[in-house]
């Protein structure tokens, strides 16, 4: 709670915390947007693959191009401008303290993160696709490097993270935590031609507003709620579901009667899960009080011991919303504000040298589902695309499945038929052996879970 005030300290000093951002996207903007109003920070450059690009997204949130940028890095320095570059690996090399990846790539953002923490810096990772494709993996170098690698606040795993951490931190079990979206069953199979249908938009609408049909439609498909649910699992033990998201439809009120154990009435296979709440009923109709944009975290008191039936008291006598026995209750946030909170990321790195959110195990994986029959000589195309969608999987049925990650089904050939709604396997992809996958290959190596063993 005083992270302000060492910001404002570090300003006084005149001494920023020094940033690199990679990537100049939407969320990036967000963030730009913020940055300049935040005391004790710096950007000192803004790296994309189009220079123009970043210019213009510095110039959308409010910079005066004329007088705020730098020539390069040195004078972004000793200016207090910041420089715009197409040199990615010059932004990590430069005097930064925390590199943020933006990009959106996982073999880019891996790349980064592995440069940065070469070079001693921390890491703010908003791909959250490259930590779900090797995070146990990347957090680990961080901290043999001795710098930070963190989920990114504002984006719904960091703050499912800080919420799981809270309840535990107050003495609650965590029953379940996730997120909300907008969802149905048959969305699965969208496609980037049928993306915007389903959010009331024209294509030329949507281009306008420079929303990009693919991303868009891994949002609706279900593969980023997916991803999004792994690196929760990953970073806070929380177990995914075995046969993938139910997406229940939930309104905030309804989360402690819903997302709790079958035997107590609700919907999940046990306790300690992670899932998505629809803001959607199955027939298209909108949920009371809906999660679409907001975060969740339910808990229990217990039901064993004087103690638990005092907890559940107190939730009774404080107005909390429980389930009908008073054992289950939950917190939720009906939003997540992107890319304007991810200075929180930044200064717990820099000033408390601590993570918002990071993997500590091989927990979860997500799975490339084939979204229609696929044929040998059919390239993949990856998240949101035509050919595939991403399911959430237990790590260790991941791998006795050789399920082909999602992060890596992209722009590889099909080598055997796989049927509509199959798990596209290793087996069935002509897949390169470059540095990504190696480096993928080597995380699964070192953090496949610990087969059990009989008492």
């Amino acid at each position: 709670m005083n992270l302000a005030r060492m910001l404002k300290v570090r300003a006084a000093e005149h001494r920023p915390i020094r940033v690199g951002v990679i990537g100049a996207g939407k969320f990036s903007s967000m963030f730009l947007a913020q940055v300049r109003t935040t005391p004790g920070m710096h950007l000192v450059a803004l790296a994309d693959l189009s220079a123009e690009r970043a210019k213009k997204a510095l110039a959308a949130t409010g910079w005066d191009i004329a007088t705020q940028i730098a020539k390069d890095f040195s004078d972004a320095l000793q200016s207090g401008r910041t420089a715009i570059t197409e040199d990615t690996h010059a932004l990590i090399d430069s005097d930064v303290e925390v590199v943020i990846d933006i990009t959106g790539s996982p073999a880019a953002a891996i790349r980064h993160c592995l440069r940065a923490f070469d070079r001693k810096k921390h890491v703010v990772n908003v791909t959250v696709e490259a930590d779900v494709l090797a995070g146990p993996l990347l957090a680990a170098r961080a901290k043999q490097a001795g710098v930070v690698y963190a989920l990114a606040y504002g984006d719904q795993p960091s703050l499912v993270c800080e919420m799981v951490d809270w309840a535990e931190a107050c003495g609650f079990r965590v029953v379940s935590a996730g997120k909300g979206t907008k969802y149905l069953p048959q969305y699965v199979r969208s496609t980037p031609d049928t993306v915007w249908d389903h959010y009331g938009l024209t294509a030329e609408q949507a281009a306008s507003a420079g929303m990009n049909s693919q991303m868009f439609n891994s949002f609706l498909d279900g593969t980023k709620s997916a991803i999004e649910m792994a690196a929760i699992s990953n970073a806070t033990g929380l177990k995914a579901p075995r046969n993938g998201l139910l997406f229940p439809p939930c309104g905030a009120e309804e989360l402690p009667q819903l997302l709790i154990p079958k035997a107590d009435g609700g919907v999940l296979e046990g306790t300690g899960m992670v899932e998505v709440v629809s803001s959607l009923q199955r027939d298209g109709k909108n949920v009371a009080r809906d999660l679409r944009w907001g975060v969740y975290v339910v808990f229990e008191a217990g039901s064993d011991d004087a103690r638990a039936a005092y907890t559940r008291n107190c939730f009774r006598e404080y107005g909390m919303a429980t389930d009908k026995a008073g054992r289950y209750c939950a917190l939720y946030r009906p939003y997540h504000m992107i890319g304007l909170e991810l200075g929180i990321s930044v200064a717990n790195a820099a000033l408390r040298k601590e993570a918002t959110g990071t993997p500590d195990s091989f927990r979860a994986d997500v799975a490339a589902i084939a979204k229609k029959a696929l044929a040998p000589g059919d390239t993949l195309d990856g998240e949101g695309g035509f050919t595939v969608w991403g399911k959430i999987l237990r790590a260790e049925d991941s791998l006795t499945h050789g399920a082909l990650p999602i992060g890596l089904a992209h722009r590889v050939k099909i080598t055997n038929p796989v049927a509509e709604g199959a798990i596209v396997r290793w087996s069935d992809v002509a897949m390169p052996d470059d540095d990504i996958v190696r480096f993928r290959k080597e995380m699964e190596k070192n953090f496949a879970p610990k087969a059990k063993t009989a008492a």
